[in-house]
């Protein structure tokens, strides 16, 4: 019980840390992608002794896999609520970037804050593991070295699960992104843990190519190109089937929906018909023809931004092809 307290105070400096020095940030917004170097910080410094609890604490310190699995659960509700939109997530920045919602300076910068925290997580984790506070992290620092990998099965199967589990989360997250951070946090971190607890066998779901980075790309078994296929490349692709995948069902329902009320804001001879459905004219006498010649209700100007988000699905669209040879392949 000794070192799970040490465990918890470990997680209550790195959490008083990252949000110390978050706080000033949020009026700069410049500055996002320290930002990012702090969320990775924290979410891969505290994933660093989750790890070792399963690890070692199991046997060592007599923790359950419920132990375990709520401190998990526990550390990613903390790590949504202080960090909110700064995820700290290198295949987030990577899609916003395809989507042109952010430059490529302020995309480069992100990415390499994003690893930058993840690797000082990591040499703040091997500094705590050497002070041998307890005995679970006196075996892990002799054990640091010898670490087992987290990729359990063929790179292929490897990434296929990534992108399962990937698309899963993100289709959740593009379902509840209109909602409360009060029901969004809980909902995915609940999500991630049960994805995790899951994959366990499997790749471990980290769907974050930072945090597989220093969790699993130093342990012997695999290539740096197969760890990257798997942790790098599969997040990343299950990002662009969600988008795509509710892409395609939005154009069904429009297609299901829009003819019923297509004679109201689809062209102006719709219009016009709906018009001469509903009888005779209220301008009495004649009238020219150009009466019925009005733009559309809804032009495809009307909107600020409407011609960008049509490029935005038409690049979607075509990347579905491209997904669909990386799966087979």
């Amino acid at each position: 019980m000794s070192g799970l307290n040490a465990s918890l105070g470990y997680f209550v400096a790195c959490v008083v840390l990252a949000a110390t020095l978050q706080a000033p940030l949020k009026r700069w917004p410049r500055l996002a992608f320290l930002s990012e170097l702090l969320s990775s910080f924290m979410l891969v410094a505290c994933r660093l002794e989750v790890q070792t609890i399963v690890e070692v604490g199991e046997w060592a310190g007599g923790l359950g896999p419920d132990v375990t699995l709520t401190i998990l659960l526990a550390v990613l509700l903390v790590h949504g609520a202080v960090c909110g939109d700064h995820s700290g997530n290198p295949s987030v920045s990577a899609i916003r970037f395809l989507q042109l919602d952010t430059a490529a300076l302020a995309t480069v910068l992100a990415l390499a804050s994003q690893f930058l925290g993840a690797h000082l997580a990591m040499l703040a984790a091997e500094y705590y593991w050497s002070l041998e506070l307890t005995d679970m992290h006196m075996i892990k620092n002799l054990m640091a070295r010898e670490c087992s990998t987290s990729l359990l099965v063929s790179p292929i199967q490897g990434f296929f699960t990534e992108g399962v589990c990937a698309l899963l989360f993100h289709l959740v997250q593009l379902f509840l992104r209109r909602r409360s951070a009060l029901v969004r946090v809980p909902v995915g971190a609940i999500l991630l843990t049960f994805l995790s607890h899951i994959a366990k066998g499997y790749t471990s779901s980290y769907i974050n190519p930072s945090l597989a980075y220093s969790l699993t790309f130093y342990c012997s078994g695999f290539t740096f190109a197969e760890y990257a296929l798997v942790y790098w490349l599969a997040p990343i692709t299950g990002k662009l089937h969600s988008r795509t995948y509710r892409l395609r069902v939005c154009v069904y329902i429009l297609r299901s929906v829009c003819p019923s009320i297509q004679r109201y804001v689809h062209t102006s001879e719709s219009v016009c018909i709906s018009r001469n459905d509903l009888g005779p004219p209220f301008v009495h006498g004649p009238h020219p023809k150009d009466l019925c010649q009005e733009p559309a209700l809804f032009s495809q100007d009307a909107f600020p931004g409407a011609k960008r988000r049509r490029k935005r699905e038409e690049e979607e669209m075509n990347a579905i092809p491209f997904c669909f040879l990386i799966f087979l392949f």
